[in-house]
């Protein structure tokens, strides 16, 4: 830890959560927020969070950008949230300016294990703890890592999958899987929680592939080739988020199957939510970004304070880096599997609107059903 961190007022969770005026977060890699190196905001301490990218997922701006925010205003810490947008050379410069601005943690979310490393590195030289933030960098040597339980996030679309098929009357059979990044540890959990529960459920893999990015085009182009070897003959589609289900669904539809083969989905996206009310998806996992935004942002603040022991208690987990060999300490917490009768839990829960989800005549129809409202 910097020894010239100082000590901000003690902050509850309620705290954490409470709505404060928002100040004003940084846009542009250069921006410092108006502190000098190590000095702070005027309450006391400064963040810097990186974000990864606007395409793979809608989450990272509509959600985490606002809640970590929010979070952060809350307990009189300056924050500098800034999207990489995919780019690794940006997301190394955003990186560069908030070291030498001085901040006291870095939080991030890499967009892959190489740059993402050297980016902890880089901080930690420099005195300043990182905590990884939704996917663990592989060979980092990150001091935390706050995230859901990815394993069973994989399990549960897995589980998901299989009600679905079984509804169907297909008890056993091939399945596809169209899996995430393959630079993504993220996407290596998720497929090896879902691989478990198809397999122990008596199902085969007839094909699986991953996609580069987790590029809805690039995942729609895979799965048409997987669909035209295959000739159809496959009785679900295990897809790892809501997007790569998206392009399985619209090629499904060029098809006129779709609906008839189920899809697994994650993230609760507004379209993903959209499409399991219609019945084309079958299932999304729904991450409480909340919770995650809330536990990242309380245990930086505890780094910050200087309570080392703080953020030992909050970190009560450990996740393998299969790289460094070493265990990470940990905040991990559960998904929850989301069908046409619990998309009003999402709603509910504030991740999603009724207003963006209940569009069209027939989708209202369908929220009607379901009680989204």
């Amino acid at each position: 830890m910097r020894k010239h961190l100082f000590a901000v007022m003690a902050v509850g969770t309620a705290g954490i959560l409470a709505l404060t005026a928002c100040g004003s977060d940084s846009s542009s890699a250069g921006s410092s927020g108006g502190a000098s190196a190590g000095s702070g905001s005027a309450e006391g301490g400064k963040v810097g969070v990186i974000l990864p990218d606007t395409a793979s997922s809608a989450r990272y701006e509509t959600l985490d950008r606002p809640l970590l925010k929010k979070a952060f205003d809350a307990a009189g810490i300056e924050a500098d949230i800034q999207n990489a947008g995919g780019d690794v050379s940006k997301f190394q410069a955003i990186a560069d300016s908030m070291i030498s601005a001085g901040v006291d943690v870095l939080l991030i979310d890499n967009l892959d294990n190489g740059s993402g490393t050297a980016v902890i590195k880089k901080a930690t030289n420099a005195g300043i703890p990182v905590i990884d933030y939704d996917r663990l960098t592989l060979g980092g040597g990150a001091s935390y890592y706050v995230s859901f339980d990815n394993v069973a996030v994989g399990t549960a679309i897995g589980n998901g999958l299989i009600e679905c098929m079984k509804a169907n009357g297909d008890d056993d059979g091939p399945v596809v899987e169209l899996n995430g990044s393959p630079d993504d540890n993220n996407a290596t959990l998720f497929k090896e929680g879902y691989d478990k529960a198809l397999k122990d459920a008596g199902y085969t893999v007839a094909a699986s592939q991953a996609v580069q990015k987790w590029d809805p085009n690039t995942g729609g182009k895979n799965f048409q080739q997987i669909d035209t070897k295959l000739g159809g003959k496959y009785v679900g589609v295990a897809a790892a988020n809501d997007g790569l289900a998206g392009a399985v669904v619209a090629r499904l539809k060029a098809d006129g199957t779709a609906g008839k083969v189920p899809v697994s989905g994650q993230d609760a996206t507004t379209e993903g939510l959209q499409r399991v009310l219609l019945g084309t998806q079958c299932n999304t996992i729904y991450k409480a970004v909340s919770k995650e935004a809330e536990a990242a942002a309380k245990l930086a603040i505890s780094l910050i304070k200087q309570d080392k022991s703080g953020a030992d208690s909050q970190a009560s987990g450990t996740t393998k880096d299969t790289t460094l060999n070493k265990d990470v300490p940990s905040v991990l917490l559960e998904p929850q599997n989301i069908t046409a009768e619990t998309v009003k839990d999402v709603v509910a829960d504030g991740a999603a609107s009724a207003d963006d989800i209940c569009k069209d005549a027939e989708l209202k129809k369908a929220c009607e059903k379901y009680g989204v409202s």
